[in-house]
């Protein structure tokens, strides 16, 4: 779940628990099974009418998301498995009961289980960025590899010779797809068209392009790029490597309505050379972001620096 619930998804979680646990008994013993310290349950006035009691505990823990995040979490997911209300029958206008506690508990799961997925995306990207870093350092080899391919990135920093400079960040480019097993293709053209590479992961084919040059790659660069994906089946996204950044002007004009492509960075590629974040991790993590908010452009630095992505 997200960081925090909305106003209605609050709203809901609190009527959940007064729709579903008719006696403040079953909504204390249901809170203490969700809570980290149930303990805290003692704070409350439990003499208090049991939607006043639920709203106080919602609010306390909505309140300190730092420390309550989980057990909030814990009880959306809980509420939201509920399928069996026959505890609900057995009351005075019990159908009428069951049928508002339902009704409580599917307004709670349109509201929340967006926010369980999400969670569940961003603990599957971050175990298999962990599991990646895990393999990289148990992998003498590939470490070996990726240092051998630095060294020779490294030595283009200090070129003249823009031209050869590109070809052979190509090569070195080809080679790390190589090394995350991205299935790599190399330069080729296409009616025309050049194209720097190609790789593949997760289903997803990528079309590459790389610059190095002085200035920031413009808006101009990026609509080329742009119509060269477009013009490619639907599972085809872009990847475009400019060493010294992109112009703000070209960002903004390329991630409204639909956006086909993502930026690396200079700065992108040196985390993965020093093994701050394999490759492919990097790359998902862009995309997940990408598709949540339109903006194609995530640093590493904005990913570490601000928890982005």
């Amino acid at each position: 779940m997200s960081k925090q619930l909305s106003p209605a998804g609050i709203m809901a979680v609190k009527e959940a628990l007064c729709s579903v646990y008719w006696y403040k008994s079953e909504l204390r013993g249901f809170l203490q099974l969700c809570l980290s310290k149930p303990g805290l349950l003692n704070n409350f006035n439990w003499e208090n009418y049991k939607r006043q009691i639920a709203s106080d505990v919602v609010d306390y823990l909505v309140a300190n998301p730092e420390a309550h995040l989980g057990d909030l979490t814990k009880i959306c997911y809980e509420l939201c498995k509920l399928t069996d209300f026959s505890h609900l029958k057995r009351l005075d206008d019990g159908t009428q009961k069951v049928e508002r506690a339902r009704n409580a508990v599917n307004q709670l799961k349109q509201l929340v289980e967006p926010h369980q997925e999400l969670k569940k995306e961003q603990d599957d990207i971050k175990q298999r960025q962990e599991l990646a870093a895990k393999k990289l350092r148990e992998n003498a080899a590939v470490r070996q590899k990726l240092e051998t391919i630095k060294t020779r990135y490294m030595a283009l920093v200090g070129s003249d010779n823009a031209q050869s400079r590109g070809f052979e960040l190509e090569r070195v480019m080809y080679e790390l797809f190589e090394l995350f097993d991205l299935d790599p293709k190399a330069s080729f053209k296409n009616l025309g068209e050049q194209i720097d590479g190609a790789f593949s992961l997760e289903g997803t084919e990528y079309l590459f392009e790389a610059k190095w040059q002085k200035e920031m790659v413009n808006k101009a660069d990026l609509a080329v790029f742009s119509d060269k994906v477009r013009t490619k089946l639907e599972n085809t996204l872009g990847i475009f490597l400019s060493i010294n950044g992109f112009s703000a002007d070209g960002v903004a004009a390329h991630q409204a309505g639909g956006a086909s492509i993502l930026l690396v960075d200079g700065g992108d590629l040196m985390a993965v050379f020093e093994e701050r974040i394999d490759f492919t991790s990097l790359l998902l993590r862009k995309k997940r972001y990408a598709a949540q908010t339109g903006q194609i452009y995530l640093s590493y630095y904005q990913m570490v620096s601000s928890g982005g992505g």
